[in-house]
């Protein structure tokens, strides 16, 4: 993710630095390093990437383990790149460097964590804290309704794309709605960008007219899933059988192998092959989720969720044609 403080890492500056002079405090990391992550890393004989350093405390960002294993070798000195913003971007940094590499936090220490960025980043959008954090958007929702003051004074936040949106969407939605009625084959982002609001907020939007409903949710009407709407499915061809959801995608995919407008053509091809990815089973997903190693699962989650987003928006941009050719 893009966050401000990125930008004052000096990342191809690398210092030694006495570890002597380094402090460990306020680390997101509750209840310490793990011994045995130390002794794992302090036998390793290659050198080990730099910590992150926050210059104006010396403070230990990024590699606490890494010190640690340092200090195990013997080592008097370790290579670091300092940053230099605020210590509460600081802190920030050092969460989301433990999410998406090294030994993970534990889910208590992310919701702690959470509450933190809230309380120092109020601006920020849910999503754009989830994503730091490594916890569900609709996890850091609910920590911000608990926390003091909860919502108070609040008008429009950051999103994860860096826009300043309004909390209250109600205009945005209504710009999108109009905008999606003139034109259906715009993307998400599009329709987003002009309105003001999240892709996300304007897949409701798109939801909510296809069923005929309003665009704007009515106060105090929730849905199964803390608010959001769960995109209509895309109904499946009629010749394939009502059998296990995976064996029906695959026999849809081989149908379509068979096509020569698809088999015949780049673009078809590549088609072909995306779809390919998804003929696999639950048990086999289950597999390979069991075997994401721990310190790619927050990479992995937002990967995951990024292609959902965009095959949903490509099932809808896909369905308009239907719509319009039937």
């Amino acid at each position: 993710m893009a966050t401000p403080e990125h930008a004052e890492i000096d990342r191809f500056m690398v210092v030694e630095v006495e570890i002597g002079s380094l402090s460990t405090a306020d680390s997101p990391r509750t209840a310490g390093v793990d011994p045995e992550h130390v002794q794992a890393l302090a036998v390793v004989q290659t050198p080990l990437p730099p910590i992150t350093v926050h210059r104006p405390t010396m403070r230990v960002i990024d590699g606490l383990h890494r010190l640690r294993a340092a200090e195990l070798q013997g080592q008097r000195k370790i290579a670091v790149k300092y940053f230099d913003g605020a210590e509460d971007d600081a802190f920030v940094l050092a969460v989301e460097s433990n999410v998406t590499h090294g030994l993970p936090l534990t889910t208590a220490d992310r919701k702690r964590a959470a509450a933190r960025i809230i309380a120092t980043h109020p601006q920020w959008s849910d999503r754009m804290i989830a994503s730091v954090s490594g916890i569900a958007p609709g996890t850091v929702a609910d920590i911000r309704r608990r926390a003091p003051g909860g919502r108070d004074g609040e008008e429009s936040r950051i999103g994860h794309d860096g826009r300043v949106r309004p909390i209250n969407g109600a205009e945005g939605r209504r710009v999108a709605s109009e905008l999606i009625a003139r034109n259906p084959a715009l993307s998400l982002r599009q329709v987003a960008r002009v309105a003001s609001i999240s892709p996300e907020t304007v897949r409701d939007v798109r939801n909510r007219m296809m069923r005929g409903e309003d665009p704007v949710p009515q106060r105090g009407k929730r849905t199964d899933h803390g608010g959001h709407v769960p995109p209509p499915r895309v109904a499946r061809p009629s010749a394939v059988p009502d059998r296990d959801a995976a064996q029906d995608r695959a026999a849809a995919v081989k149908r379509l192998k068979a096509d020569p407008a698809l088999r015949f053509s780049e673009i078809g091809r590549t088609l072909l092959r995306l779809l390919n990815i998804h003929t696999i089973s639950m048990e086999e997903w289950d597999q390979i989720i069991e075997k994401v190693p721990p310190h790619c699962r927050g990479i992995v989650a937002y990967l995951a969720g990024e292609s959902a987003e965009m095959w949903t928006e490509v099932a809808m941009r896909v369905q308009s044609k239907v719509a319009e050719t039937a």
